[in-house]
């Protein structure tokens, strides 16, 4: 007889079977609310075989498929995930996320809790757990994880870059950080050609030929090409700068190394992206250093850019025991024309001087704009009887040019010209001070016409 005390009371024997049928109603209200709670409940035994399972199927597994089979069967190895068998754990786990298979081959990612079972001695029986299909979660989580990642890594291109002020140290900065997040060997900025424009890490003379040719197949702005020589893994990010370039991105992996993954590719356009606005930013460098010592009306140097140079050239023929020859020329009449014709004459003049000298000396002299109608003429390897022929020649040509433009209603316009040519060990501003001497001789004298100045005028 089953007796249940309750307060002192016996029941009696007619109660037992309402009771069961209570218990067993009991057990499936929990076995219906565990089954909508969760995607997978099982018990195991002592050696982790599936000894009880829910739903059926579960994971597409039929509950027959799995009974008595090691739930271990179930779990999926990943490359970089910790490994963990929730079907006999040690110790109670909560919120673990593992990866199972399903009965198609394919994988889903469990929130699972679990905990062994004990006997009355302590000794694990097997374990209980259930488990969450988490799988979409995941997912959407990793893209959030791969996108802050891509933020982060991008914050800190950025921030390098800021440190630098030169173009070609930001594009460094940029690069170093990109190969240390990507895992790179290397990583280069291409252009056609090909021709490296910046450079960081190593193996770049292994991969160039390669790397070029991915670089010309890419058509299309934006364009990303993976490739791969000797087993080392190639990948090309294109872009094209506001004045017309086409570049690209170039980076490069050790033999044997991971090939690239989406979010490489990602990572790439991203830093893409950065690597234009600092081309562009070099390419307004440049242009601005170029202003600065250009002349904006002919094209020459200026005076500026003029003394920077001459030391420089000077030092060289010092070196190699040449002569070199500074020559001043001054335009005759120049502010008669201005006031006559005007100044938009006069720049036509300015023009045509610039061309003539530019015509009459070699490509690798310097000619400059010092200021007004005031020309100036570096000869490198030339002595003073070279410097002469040239003079002649401008003294016998410049009228005639000139002429062109102003016709025959005003003074005849022409050169006076000083020549000094550099004795050994002589200062710069030695040289100059000869030459501006002899050419205001010339004036003195009656203009249009040359004068080598004496090595020790």
């Amino acid at each position: 007889m089953h007796e249940f005390a309750d307060s002192g009371a016996v029941l009696p024997r007619r109660t037992d079977q309402p009771l069961r049928a209570a218990l067993l109603e009991s057990r499936q209200r929990w076995r219906d609310l565990v089954s909508l709670a969760a995607d997978l409940v099982f018990e195991t035994d002592a050696e982790g075989r599936l000894t009880f399972i829910l739903p059926d199927p579960a994971l597409g597994w039929s509950a027959a498929d799995l009974l008595g089979q090691p739930g271990q069967r179930l779990s999926a190895d990943l490359p970089g995930v910790p490994a963990c068998n929730p079907f006999l754990p040690e110790k109670p786990i909560r919120g673990r996320r593992v990866w199972l298979r399903r009965a198609d081959g394919s994988l889903s990612c469990l929130a699972v809790a679990a905990a062994p079972l004990l006997d009355a001695a302590g000794r694990v029986i097997g374990a209980r757990g259930l488990g969450m299909d988490v799988t979409d979660q995941d997912e959407q989580d990793g893209v959030k994880a791969a996108a802050l990642r891509r933020t982060a890594v991008t914050d800190d291109i950025l921030w390098r870059m800021r440190q630098e002020v030169l173009a070609p140290r930001m594009m460094r900065a940029v690069l170093e950080e990109l190969i240390n997040a990507v895992g790179a060997e290397g990583a280069a900025v291409l252009a056609e050609g090909p021709a490296v424009l910046h450079q960081s890490g190593t193996g770049a003379g292994a991969v160039l030929d390669e790397l070029a040719i991915l670089l010309d197949g890419a058509d299309e702005i934006n364009q990303i090409k993976t490739g791969e020589t000797a087993g080392q893994p190639l990948l090309v990010s294109v872009c094209h700068t506001r004045f017309g370039e086409k570049v690209g991105l170039a980076l490069w992996r050790p033999p044997g190394a991971r090939s690239w993954d989406p979010e490489d590719r990602m990572l790439s356009a991203s830093t893409t992206t950065i690597i234009r606005v600092v081309l562009e930013h070099q390419s307004i460098q440049r242009e601005m250093a170029r202003q600065a010592r250009t002349d904006p009306l002919t094209g020459l140097i200026n005076r500026r850019a003029f003394l920077e140079e001459l030391p420089r050239h000077i030092d060289r023929l010092e070196g190699e025991h040449l002569p070199g020859t500074l020559v001043f020329a001054d335009l005759d009449n120049f502010k008669t024309i201005n006031d006559v014709l005007g100044h938009e004459i006069g720049d036509d003049v300015l023009c045509r001087a610039a061309q003539l000298l530019r015509k009459t000396v070699r490509p690798g002299d310097l000619v400059a704009r010092l200021g007004g109608d005031e020309f100036a003429i570096w000869m490198d390897g030339a002595d003073h009887l070279t410097a002469a022929e040239r003079a002649e020649k401008l003294r016998v040509e410049g009228p005639l040019v000139f002429a062109e433009v102003i016709g025959a209603s005003t003074p005849p316009l022409g050169f006076s010209i000083g020549i000094a040519m550099r004795a050994s060990g002589e200062e710069v501003d030695s040289v100059m001070r000869r030459a501006d001497l002899a050419m205001y001789q010339v004036k003195r004298d009656g203009r249009g016409h040359w004068r080598v100045a004496q090595e020790h005028d």
